[in-house]
């Protein structure tokens, strides 16, 4: 397709789009090289930003550190070591707190003060991030969006929307340049694991719909949900049972079974609008590209937790998408 030939920029907006990082530093660091690594003038992060647990290293009384990384106990006697261990955990998607048996003892049997902990160390991860991505990006000219996805507590809103570079389009109608609007959710259908930012089909569509009304030119928007449309391959996954905690694979003939768990309030809207581009992720093992009438649907997929970033660029002109690709690195 020609990616990376050059080409004239008055006449190509190039999209590099990702999703669903959920903590992986790795993730997130090769996002914002991604806009000077594929010449993108538009990046636009798609939701689930945060990690999904604390990984604790306890210094010991005799001095050495203690941690259960991925099922292995793990010791290390230097703080150089401690830090290469703490990389280690941040690239994974997951927090790592560094303590002693004194207050771990405290807090392990305390679910208030694990869960204001989680907080505490989620935002200041994304405070990092975003400084990084200011650090970085803030005077090349390459516009960067970014919005939570369903897995996201709304305590990062606040967050993103203090960065005096990144943009926060959540629940809004942008415009990315004189020609391209973008409307933005991070909200999905129901999931077994009731995740802060999701509700039933009904309301995901009122929710959706009023967003609309802001479109100037459906031709030539794009919409950035987080779920991805029912009825197509971008959202096939494996079923679960919610009646047991955590929820389990439901088996079929010895296998797990496979279900459509996109969005039937997305795809009932994409149907009603025919918008120029969706962008989706929320399903991480259904990377693939569909079309709804003349809408074309794409979900990058993820591999956050082997520190692989999937995306895709899509390049725009003057009469829609001239063309797309996926990306895995």
């Amino acid at each position: 397709m020609g990616f990376f030939r050059k080409r004239d920029k008055k006449e190509v907006t190039r999209i590099f789009f990702a999703t669903d990082i959920h903590g992986s530093e790795k993730c997130f660091r090769k996002f914002i090289n991604a806009g000077k690594f594929y010449g993108a003038d538009i990046l636009v992060l798609g939701g689930d930003l945060t990690g999904k647990s604390i990984v604790p290293i306890v210094e010991q009384k005799n001095g050495v550190y203690t941690c259960m990384f991925m099922g292995q106990e793990r010791i290390v006697k230097t703080q150089a070591d401690v830090q290469k261990l703490e990389d280690i955990i941040k690239f994974s998607g997951c927090y790592p707190y560094r303590t002693d048996s004194d207050t771990m003892e405290k807090i392990a049997g305390d679910k208030s003060k694990v869960d204001q902990l989680f907080t505490e160390l989620m935002i200041k991860t994304l405070q990092d991030w975003i400084k990084l991505a200011e650090e970085r990006l803030m005077n090349t000219g390459i516009k960067m969006y970014v919005t939570g996805g369903n897995d996201d507590s709304f305590a990062i809103d606040s967050v993103i929307k203090n960065s005096k570079y990144v943009i926060d389009p959540e629940s809004d109608v942008v415009r990315l340049n004189e020609t391209y609007e973008m409307l933005s959710s991070g909200w999905s259908n129901p999931t077994p694991w009731k995740t802060p930012r999701e509700c039933n089909e009904d309301e995901l569509f009122e929710k959706l719909e009023k967003l609309t009304s802001k479109v100037e030119n459906m031709n030539s928007c794009i919409f950035n949900l987080h779920a991805p449309p029912k009825g197509t391959d971008l959202g096939t996954c494996v079923e679960l049972d919610a009646s047991v905690y955590p929820p389990k694979p439901i088996m079929e003939g010895g296998s797990p079974k496979l279900f459509d768990a996109g969005s039937m309030a997305v795809r009932k809207l994409i149907e009603k609008h025919q918008p120029m581009l969706g962008l989706h992720g929320h399903i991480h093992e259904s990377s693939g590209v569909a079309k709804i009438g003349r809408t074309v649907c794409i979900n990058p997929g993820s591999e956050y937790g082997e520190g692989i970033l999937r995306g895709v660029i899509v390049d725009l002109d003057d009469k829609g998408i001239r063309s797309y690709q996926l990306t895995s690195g």
